[in-house]
């Protein structure tokens, strides 16, 4: 029997996907619910599979795509490999 599922259908920015520097791989996620205006969510998945979420939404896909492209500027994509704590931005 197939199985339903209760979690909305998301619509995936062209931004999406691997990035990669310095020998460091990371995916990203930048996401809204399907069929909506509504706001994109990003999140940074490592290759250890350690998940980066930022607590703010974004009005645009391009502007979660700067974002992330700032962070891993300022801070490296090593910082997306850290699993100290859960990892909000």
């Amino acid at each position: 029997m197939p199985k339903t599922s209760k979690e909305p259908k998301l619509e995936h920015s062209d931004f999406s996907g691997e990035f990669e520097d310095s020998g460091i791989t990371v995916l990203v996620d930048i996401s809204r619910p399907a069929g909506t205006n509504g706001d994109w969510t990003l999140e940074v998945i490592s290759q250890t599979e350690i998940v980066t979420i930022w607590e703010d939404k974004f009005a645009t896909d391009l502007e979660a795509w700067e974002e992330f492209l700032a962070t891993a500027e300022r801070d490296g994509l090593e910082s997306f490999l850290e699993d100290d704590e859960p990892q909000l931005h």
